[in-house]
């Protein structure tokens, strides 16, 4: 088949490319959203449109693979709109959406239909206001108690991944699992070929807070969420995959001392994996004031050591990529009165997590290219569209944020795109400014 010539090039100095940073010109078919070539910085055909990014850096469209839509069900704490938005305004060209918090939990083929239906509402609303606001999103199917029966169908049906719980996940819909649902669950996994996304905390090893702790103070929450109780729970998940090696991707990693038993099983050739967020990469636990519910997450954030290590194993290659875990709620569920064990936990950063990341890694001296493997190309691949998205090369969808790494802001609540405007980096400097994003060479955010 052949395929449209470019009608479009955008063209920056300094482009991320397969073969590494350089000026170049990436060369666009808007007809089927795909990159054509990419080429010298000066080499553009007659008659396309042309977008000079001048220093600006130009690199793949973020694949932000843990986000929390909530819709449909939930779509008070957020939705398709709000969150698509919010993506294109942060560089997320594609997002991959949690079976939870939404009613139905994507748990059944028939739920995952639902989400369908909801997401598809949004882009035609979108498409007939010309608003063009959409990014692509992907679906995870959820592991609980009883559903392996729909295992195979949710595969069939084209979710890109699943997650379980370990812990109680905090809503009703979705049960957690443990050791016999899994021992159940992981032979159906293993023929799918997809990942199994796992909230890695033994709740036999959480710790109720004392009577007398103040459940003001961040340090009961912390306390209450022990990094064994992450170590525990990924030595469970290893064991079982040295039975049914299973694919395997810990979420949200919160210590640098968890990746142990990562070690271990990669050491037998298992097949794992692990993510950590950008809220672990930039607060730290002795920085948060108490009844600063807007910190609040599970894993809790960690102390500043624990910050560090996070870094120096994602640098070393240990840590295979990072994802948002945007996970927002009404700002009533934060608890005005300050209370961590009542208040929903859960960061809402979808917008903030390339300038966050970028920050943190600036600030260590680690070059912006980095942030293209952890960012865009581990979970494009992790997702299974690592021959599509995640990289700028021929054939790859035209999925582009041109931003720069030198210009800085302040996050203010008025700006944020997401639905609810609470997240704990309101007041904060981040580096990383978007100027545009582009979803199969497609404008939705901003323009160079």
């Amino acid at each position: 088949m052949t395929r449209p010539a470019a009608d479009l090039v955008i063209r920056s100095r300094r482009v991320v490319t397969a073969q590494g940073l350089r000026a170049a010109a990436v060369h666009v078919a808007t007809a089927d959203g795909r990159i054509v070539a990419v080429t010298a910085w000066d080499e553009a055909p007659a008659g396309v449109t042309r977008v000079d990014a001048k220093d600006a850096l130009v690199m793949p469209g973020v694949v932000d693979s843990h986000v929390h839509v909530n819709e449909p069900g939930r779509s008070d704490w957020e939705g398709f709109a709000t969150a698509t938005r919010a993506a294109a305004a942060g560089g997320v060209t594609t997002l991959c959406d949690m079976p939870l918090n939404s009613i139905p939990a994507t748990t059944t083929v028939a739920a995952l239909e639902a989400k369908r239906r909801a997401a598809q509402v949004h882009a035609s609303r979108e498409q007939a206001s010309q608003a063009h606001a959409s990014v692509h999103v992907e679906f995870i199917g959820g592991v609980v108690p009883g559903n392996r029966p729909e295992l195979e169908g949710l595969a069939a049906a084209g979710v890109c991944a699943f997650k379980c719980f370990l812990a109680p996940s905090g809503v009703e819909e979705f049960p957690h699992v443990g050791e016999r649902e899994l021992r159940e669950a992981f032979p159906v996994l293993a023929r799918t070929g997809l990942p199994l996304m796992v909230h890695a905390e033994d709740p036999a090893r959480l710790v109720a807070p004392l009577g007398r702790s103040d459940p003001r103070a961040y340090a009961t929450w912390l306390a209450s969420r022990p990094v064994d109780a992450e170590q525990e729970a990924i030595a469970l998940v290893v064991r079982l995959m040295e039975e049914v090696p299973t694919p395997v991707h810990i979420v949200h990693l919160s210590s640098a001392g968890s990746l142990d038993m990562v070690r271990v099983a990669r050491a037998r050739g298992l097949p794992i994996t692990v993510e950590t967020c950008p809220h672990y990469l930039t607060f730290a636990a002795e920085e948060i004031p108490d009844g600063a519910t807007a910190y609040k997450c599970a894993p809790p954030i960690r102390r500043a050591s624990e910050r560090e290590a996070l870094w120096y194993v994602l640098i070393a290659g240990e840590i295979d990529l990072v994802a948002s875990d945007h996970s927002p709620c009404p700002p009533a569920m934060k608890r005005a009165d300050g209370d961590f064990i009542q208040a929903w936990g859960g960061i809402a950063s979808l917008e903030l997590s390339l300038p966050a990341v970028w920050t943190g890694a600036r600030a260590r001296g680690v070059p912006p290219e980095r942030l293209a493997q952890w960012m865009c190309e581990a979970p494009a691949r992790l997702v299974g569209l690592g021959q599509r998205r995640g990289v700028i090369a021929p054939g790859y969808d035209a999925d582009l944020v041109v931003w720069d790494p030198e210009a800085s802001f302040t996050v203010h609540p008025a700006r944020l795109h997401q639905r609810h405007k609470v997240t704990p980096y309101i007041g904060r400097e981040l580096f990383g400014v978007v100027r545009a994003t582009y979803v199969s060479g497609r404008l939705v955010h901003g323009g160079v």
